[in-house]
């Protein structure tokens, strides 16, 4: 069963099995499912994630697939974000840990994903857990855990360009 496939081997010599990649999504573990969202090239279909999309891994886990399009946003994986949007995966489902795809991916400082999703019309007045909007959430990242992208964010989420 699709469930008990792995992964390639990762760089820590273990693989992962379809379980264990959605608790870590539901669990919000973003930089522990690096290696399983990379891409090469621009090619997303060349990514882990992707591959157990089109094996239809995720029929029976949406929450887990909201989950994926978020954690693709947190990491900057524009391909994969945009693969998983051309599918119809909702951006604002992906909210586990309070705050959506749009919101992690100003947090984070990933442009080009907050272009991505602004681009598709994902509401920026969605409010996160701690009750700030996309720019609020871009505003306070910029202060406490900069990124060099903040600035361009912050401008793009500034109602003066919406």
């Amino acid at each position: 069963p699709v469930a008990e496939r792995k992964f390639p081997a990762m760089s820590t010599g273990e693989g992962w099995t379809f379980d264990a990649v959605v608790r870590g999504l539901l669990h919000g573990d973003c930089i522990a499912l690096t290696r399983v969202f990379e891409t090469i090239g621009s090619d997303p279909r060349r990514s882990a994630i992707v591959q157990w999309v089109e094996a239809g891994a995720f029929a029976s886990e949406p929450v887990a697939l909201a989950e994926a399009l978020t954690t693709a946003c947190w990491l900057g994986e524009v391909e994969v974000a945009r693969y998983l949007l051309d599918l119809g995966v909702d951006p604002l489902a992906g909210n586990g840990t309070g705050m959506n795809a749009l919101h992690w991916a100003a947090n984070r400082g990933q442009l080009a994903v907050v272009e991505l999703l602004l681009s598709r019309g994902v509401s920026t007045h969605v409010r996160s857990r701690y009750g700030g909007t996309v720019l609020d959430t871009a505003i306070w990242s910029a202060e406490h855990e900069p990124k060099p992208d903040h600035a361009r964010i912050i401008a793009a989420l500034s109602p003066s360009q919406r």
